[in-house]
C-alpha cells in the first residue's frame, strides 16, 4: 500500500444489475424489493463461497472483486443457475432477471475497500451489454478460464465502450450448458493467500502429490496465467508429478498485492517465510530459479532445519550492479529500465518481445507471445521497474557459504540473463554444491529441448520421491 493509501492490483471484477428494474418497481414496489433482497442473499453467498468480496449492493446493482478469474466466473454461473428457476416461476411481467458482466483487469483499491479504475468500468459496461439472465465476459476472462470451466463462449466481437479508449472484445457465456471446473492439466491448482510481515497479501498455489517442493518467488510470475502458459504449464506438470509443489507470486507480481511500499530483497525472503508458515510445512526441498536463487539461498541459510535439499537453476549470488560491470554496461541497464517504464503496458508487444527473446531465444512464436503477455499481466510498468532495480542490487555472496544442505546447481552454458560464470561462482561458494552444465541458450528451459529433460533427470536423482 502506497503513501496515498491506494494500491493497484489485478483482479476479476463482477458487475450486475436488474434488467428493467424501473419498470418492475413501478408495477409492484413491495414485491420487487422483496425479490431483490432474496437475490442479494444469493449473490452474497455465492460471491463469498468463491473467495470474492462484495464491494457494493446499492439499488439493483452488485459489484464484487475476486482474486481469480475462475472464482468470478464460477460465482456468476452459480448465481444465474440459482436465480433462473426463481424467475421462471414468476409471471413474465414480474420476472427479476440479472445481467452479469465479468472482466479481468487492473483496479485501484482504497483503504476503505472501495475500488475504481478501468477494470471496474469495463465490467460495468459488459453488464450493460448483456442479456437478462446472461453473463458477458471480456476476452481476458475467456482466455483465463476457457480450459478450466466447462462452458461455451459465443464471440460477440469488439465493442467501443464508454470512457474506455480501446475496443473491448466480449463473449457471451451459455449458462445452461455450463458445468463444474475442469482441471487444466489433470490436477487441481489450489490458490490461497497469506499475509506477510507488513500486511502484504501473497498469493501461492499448491499442486500435485508427494514430498513437498517449494519454489522460491521470482519476477515474471502469475499463478493463474502460468496454468495456461505453453512455457510454464509443462513445468507445473513435471514438478507436480512426484511432489506436492508450492509456487508463489512475489509481492507486486501476479495475484499478490501490487503497488506495495516495500520491494526489497529482505521483503522477498520474508514473503517466502510467510508462505512456508501458511502451508505448515516443516521440511521440504527448495527450488530457486533465476532471481529466486539468491532468495532460496538466503532462506536456506536462515532456516537450515527446514530445507532438506536446495536446487538452483540459472541462478546467481550477485545482481548486475554488484558484478563490477563497466559504466557503459550500467548505462545499457538503465536504458532497459526506461524501455520497461514506457513500453511494458502497451498493446504493442515489441518492447516486451525484446525481453522475451533474452529469456528464451530458442522459443517458438507461440511461446514468445505467451511470455510477452505474461510480462504484461505479471506486473505494472512501475512495479516492474522497482523489482528490476531491486534484483540488480542483490548480494548473497557472504550468505552462500552458510548453506548446509545438499545443493544441486544447473545452469545453461549460453544463458544471457544469468551468464554461466555466475553459476560457477554460486557453486564455488556453497559447500559441497554440484554444478551441472546444461547445453542451452535459454534462461527458461523449454519443454522441446534436451536440457529440459536433463534438468528433471537430475532432479529425480537428487530429491527423494515417495
Amino acid at each position: 500500500m502506497g503513501e496515498t493509501g491506494i494500491r493497484q492490483r489485478l483482479a476479476a471484477i463482477l458487475a450486475a444489475d436488474v434488467a428493467g428494474y424501473s419498470r418492475l418497481m413501478a408495477g409492484d414496489e413491495r414485491g420487487t424489493v422483496t425479490a431483490l433482497d432474496a437475490a442479494r442473499s444469493v449473490f452474497k453467498a455465492s460471491i463469498e463461497s468463491h473467495q470474492g468480496r462484495v464491494i457494493d449492493m446499492a439499488g439493483d446493482s452488485v459489484l464484487a472483486v475476486f482474486e481469480t478469474a475462475t472464482g468470478a466466473v464460477s460465482a456468476a454461473l452459480d448465481i444465474q443457475k440459482e436465480l433462473g428457476p426463481l424467475a421462471a416461476a414468476t409471471p413474465e411481467d414480474r420476472r427479476m432477471r440479472f445481467r452479469i458482466g465479468v472482466h479481468l483487469g487492473d483496479i485501484f483499491e482504497k483503504l476503505d475497500g472501495t475500488v475504481y479504475g478501468d477494470g471496474v468500468n469495463i465490467a460495468a459496461r459488459l453488464q450493460a451489454l448483456g442479456e437478462p439472465g446472461g453473463i458477458t465476459v471480456s476476452d481476458s476472462i475467456r482466455s483465463a478460464v476457457r480450459n478450466r470451466i466447462a462452458a461455451a463462449f459465443e464471440d460477440q466481437g469488439e465493442h467501443q465502450v464508454k470512457n474506455i479508449p480501446y475496443p473491448v472484445r466480449t463473449f457471451r457465456m451459455k449458462v445452461g450448458g455450463s458445468g463444474p471446473a475442469i482441471p487444466t492439466i489433470g490436477m487441481n491448482q489450489q490458490i490461497r493467500f497469506c499475509k506477510s510481515f507488513d500486511g502484504t497479501r501473497i498469493a501461492y498455489a499448491i499442486t500435485g502429490k508427494g514430498p513437498p517442493l517449494v519454489k522460491a518467488p521470482h519476477w515474471l510470475s502469475h499463478l493463474e496465467y502460468e496454468w495456461e502458459s505453453p512455457i510454464w504449464k509443462p513445468w507445473i506438470e513435471a514438478l507436480s508429478q512426484d511432489h506436492t509443489l508450492v509456487r508463489m507470486d512475489e509481492r507486486a507480481c501476479g495475484l499478490s498485492d501490487r503497488g506495495v511500499a516495500d520491494i526489497s530483497f529482505d521483503a522477498w525472503v520474508r514473503d517466502l517465510e510467510a508462505v512456508v508458515g501458511a502451508t505448515g510445512l516443516e521440511r521440504f526441498a527448495l527450488l530457486g530459479h533465476s532471481q529466486g536463487a539468491p532468495i532460496a539461498i538466503e532462506y536456506a541459510a536462515r532456516h537450515p532445519e527446514r530445507v532438506t535439499h536446495l536446487i538452483i537453476l540459472g541462478g546467481y549470488v550477485r545482481g548486475w550492479l554488484k558484478r563490477g560491470v563497466p559504466p557503459e554496461r550500467v548505462a545499457e541497464l538503465e536504458a532497459q529500465l526506461k524501455l520497461v517504464e514506457v513500453g511494458w503496458g502497451r498493446d504493442d508487444p515489441s518492447y516486451r518481445n525484446m525481453f522475451a527473446m533474452q529469456f528464451a531465444p530458442g522459443a517458438t512464436l507461440e511461446q514468445i507471445n505467451s511470455l510477452s503477455e505474461l510480462q504484461r499481466k505479471s506486473a505494472s510498468p512501475e512495479d516492474a521497474v522497482r523489482i528490476i532495480r531491486g534484483f540488480f542490487q542483490i548480494d548473497v555472496q557472504k550468505t552462500a557459504p552458510r548453506v548446509s544442505c545438499p545443493t544441486l546447481l544447473l545452469h545453461g552454458t549460453g544463458d544471457q540473463r544469468a551468464p554461466f560464470e555466475e553459476g560457477r561462482i554460486v557453486a564455488s561458494l556453497i559447500p559441497g554444491a554440484r554444478l551441472v552444465p546444461l547445453e542451452t541458450d535459454n534462461h527458461i528451459l523449454l519443454e522441446h529441448e534436451p536440457a529440459f529433460g536433463r534438468f528433471f533427470e537430475e532432479l529425480r536423482d537428487f530429491v527423494p520421491r515417495a
